[in-house]
């Protein structure tokens, strides 16, 4: 099992612009067979990080899924990341 966790900085004020272009990503993730739970959320104490959380079965399906990657739009909001995969 691979679990991706961690936080992404965003550029000020587009934290809730990133949330919403992220639902189509989670709905999608969510509903993969090896995927056990997907989910980006706003952090509450930095209005401009939103915090990472995935759990997938296999790696293959990790990487499937990541050939799609984030719409260019999304991308440009991201400041800075910190995100961690671990296997256990």
């Amino acid at each position: 099992m691979i679990v991706v966790a961690g936080f992404l900085v965003l550029t000020p004020g587009s934290r809730d612009t990133f949330l919403e272009g992220s639902l189509s990503a989670i709905r999608q993730a969510r509903s993969h067979p090896d995927c056990s739970d997907f989910s980006v959320s706003a952090d509450p104490l930095d209005e401009n990080r939103v915090n990472i959380f995935e759990l997938w079965n296999t790696r293959a399906s990790l990487e499937e899924f990541r050939g799609a990657g984030p719409e260019d739009a999304l991308t440009g909001l991201i400041v800075s990341a910190s995100v961690r995969e671990l296997d256990i």
